[in-house]
């Protein structure tokens, strides 16, 4: 949760969060991208650059007026390796949902700290590269 006043800069929220110093916020939307390809690509994208998985969830459900078209969700942790191989503070939180047939949102939460901008910049990158035709851009 963003407390502080908020400065948007072209989809990129900057706050603070709950015990983060420094949080970017990356928003996207994607259009007719099935949301477990998206996860699966920011998942890879994410551990590319070095930080590990805290949590992974997603999860699938129908919607109530077509009980044959579904939408999903899906969360990723990721954390910086803390000393002795053991998993350390939280850098990065993706949060996903949409559907294939529609819009796929894209929320990335980073801690600059511990995530710094070279990676983010590395990360949007790749997102770009392969998402960038299916990107709904804002008006």
């Amino acid at each position: 949760m963003i407390k502080n006043q908020q400065r948007f800069i072209i989809g990129v929220s900057i706050g603070a969060k709950e015990g983060w110093e420094l949080e970017m916020q990356i928003r996207k939307t994607y259009s007719d991208v099935k949301p477990e390809l998206l996860y699966d690509e920011v998942r890879d994208f994410v551990l590319k650059q070095g930080a590990i998985i805290g949590e992974a969830k997603l999860e699938t459900y129908s919607l109530p007026s077509d009980s044959s078209s579904f939408i999903s969700r899906g969360t990723l942790t990721f954390k910086v390796q803390g000393k002795s191989g053991e998993s350390g503070k939280e850098c990065l939180i993706a949060h996903l949902v949409g559907s294939a047939r529609g819009e796929t949102k894209l929320m990335l939460d980073v801690n600059e700290e511990l995530f710094p901008q070279e990676k983010v910049s590395a990360l949007q990158e790749d997102l770009d590269f392969i998402f960038g035709s299916y990107e709904v851009k804002p008006k």
